[in-house]
């Protein structure tokens, strides 16, 4: 593999976290004072207990200054894996109805989930009140008809890297545009069956929509 890409990270909206591309769902809390997977009583007086599913570093951190503002709401992070490794055991969750009270998806991941029919639409909480922090192509893509179905974490421009020695070893200038980039690819890969100028996983398909926006 030549070519890689990753995200580079800015914050967008003071007071929510950024990590990779991704975004903060939502699953129907079985009750008001517990999660969606322990409560057993529609009432309670005592703190809500919510549990996040979380991969990004940190988020414990951050959970725990949140749980020290609010007294009357506890959040519990778990780290049960990352991307398609998380989703898979969410989907399973799901089907199980014991899945987590908030979790993280990518922006590509979201219709997947929203097709299940069992994430809370958070307009009615308030979540357009944050519509403004966000630029507008990031909150098109949590929201579905009416409703707000995500608040996104973060986002920011993909950026490519390559190895100059494998560049070099078969004369080729760095690619400036995408037809150039096609044309070395298959020149490359002529050149040696064994060798790629990139590569697509398909279970991560972020990589090549954010290809296809650059048109």
């Amino acid at each position: 593999m030549l070519f890689s890409s990753f995200s580079w990270m800015r914050r967008f909206a003071p007071g929510f976290a950024i990590f990779s591309v991704a975004l903060l769902i939502m699953f129907p809390l079985a009750a008001c004072g517990g999660s969606s997977s322990s409560s057993t009583s529609s009432t309670s007086t005592g703190p809500v207990n919510l549990t996040y599913w979380a991969w990004i570093g940190g988020m414990d951190k951050q959970v725990a200054l949140f749980n020290q503002a609010h007294p009357n709401i506890h959040v519990t992070v778990q780290n049960v894996g990352s991307g398609p490794v998380e989703y898979d055991k969410l989907f399973t969750a799901i089907k199980a109805n014991n899945e987590p009270d908030v979790a993280e998806v990518e922006f590509q991941t979201l219709p997947q989930f929203e097709t299940t029919g069992s994430l809370v639409d958070i307009s009615k909480y308030g979540a357009n009140s944050v519509k403004d922090q966000f630029p507008s192509w990031m909150w098109n893509q949590v929201i579905l008809a009416n409703g707000v179905y995500a608040i996104p974490q973060d986002g920011g421009p993909m950026v490519l890297y390559y190895r100059e020695d494998i560049f070099k070893k078969y004369n080729l200038p760095v690619p400036t545009t995408w037809a150039q980039y096609a044309d070395e690819a298959a020149k490359l890969h002529a050149a040696d069956p064994k060798v790629y100028i990139g590569h697509f996983n398909p279970r991560q398909p972020g990589q090549f929509v954010g290809f296809i926006w650059q048109n």
